[in-house]
């Protein structure tokens, strides 16, 4: 595998779009999760997606070659992808956009403990080590705090913030398949073909099964869906997939930071959520945690800087 590199400023300037684009998908799901019930919407945009990619290679010349020993890892990585997305539409259903951006995004702590323990290029210092735990801390204040209150758009808090945080878990376990099998030399767009073609796949079986078909093709929630498809699914993803294979995956994430907070943001002014004590302290040691275990080399070359001045 050859090896990635460090930051650059055209890195951080792709993380930042991305971040905004992120948070953004939990909003346009639950605006209009009374027209199309979130599974649904991830089925379909996957579905649209996949279309959009396979175009894409075409349009290079690229082909779909399973005999590169891909294929495997690539069901493995479809499954994790599927298992995000269903356990995020269902943590929708029952808390708000607001706690899913911050929860889901804390995959980079479980993406670096598991690449921890098998790459050498992403071993974790003790700073990193003391981020993660500053981060499960905040997890803790976040889902056990007193404010949290339930309400008509989000009837069981605790419920849907535990599916989010699961959701991370997933997305963490992907990018782990993803930097420790061959998909790490693969093409962005064959890794992001073998998840979108699972996700649909899967996930139209499991709205069959859940009973979650209905769907009012309002104007918002046709918008919501071409959104998640074209700029979530298809470009974000490819961006994602893109700098992963070029740089070192624990040092992307310190920029993920910035998702749960526009996710915040995006919440409250957008839906109108409520914004409670626990949850922002909670939000803002998760957001340390991804400064400290994603920054660590900045920080000690900083640090380093300091002391020699």
């Amino acid at each position: 595998m050859s090896a990635r590199q460090a930051i650059d400023f055209k890195a951080f300037g792709i993380m930042a779009v991305l971040c905004m684009v992120w948070a953004f998908q939990q909003i346009a799901i639950k605006a209009v999760v009374y027209d199309i019930a979130p599974i649904l919407q991830i089925a379909i945009r996957s579905g649209i997606a996949a279309v959009l990619v396979g175009m894409l290679m075409i349009w290079r010349s690229e082909r779909l070659n399973l005999n590169d020993g891909t294929w495997k890892p690539g069901m493995l990585v479809g499954v994790l992808f599927t298992l995000e997305f269903l356990l995020l539409g269902e943590g929708l259903r029952y808390t708000n956009a607001s706690h899913i951006a911050v929860f889901l995004y804390t995959a980079p702590f479980f993406a670096a403990i598991g690449l921890h323990w098998k790459l050498p290029e992403e071993r974790l210092s003790a700073l990193q080590w003391g981020g993660i735990a500053v981060a499960f801390l905040g997890i803790v204040i976040a889902f056990f705090g007193p404010e949290n209150q339930q309400s008509e758009h989000a009837p069981n808090v605790l419920l849907g913030d535990f599916l989010g945080l699961l959701a991370g878990v997933a997305w963490g376990a992907t990018t782990v398949v993803i930097r420790c099998t061959r998909l790490s030399n693969t093409s962005a767009s064959k890794t992001l073909l073998y998840q979108l073609i699972g996700a649909f796949i899967l996930l139209i079986g499991a709205t069959i099964v859940s009973g979650q078909t209905q769907f009012k093709p309002t104007t918002p929630a046709i918008a919501s869906v071409l959104f998640q498809a074209v700029i979530v699914s298809f470009a974000s993803f490819l961006a994602w997939f893109w700098l992963l294979r070029r740089y070192l995956a624990s040092r992307l994430g310190v920029f993920s930071f910035m998702t749960p907070l526009f996710g915040i943001i995006f919440g409250v002014w957008l839906l109108d959520e409520p914004l409670d004590p626990s949850f922002v302290a909670g939000a803002f040691c998760v957001v340390i945690g991804i400064i400290l275990v994603s920054g660590n080399a900045w920080l000690r070359q900083w640090f380093g800087a300091k002391k020699a001045n």
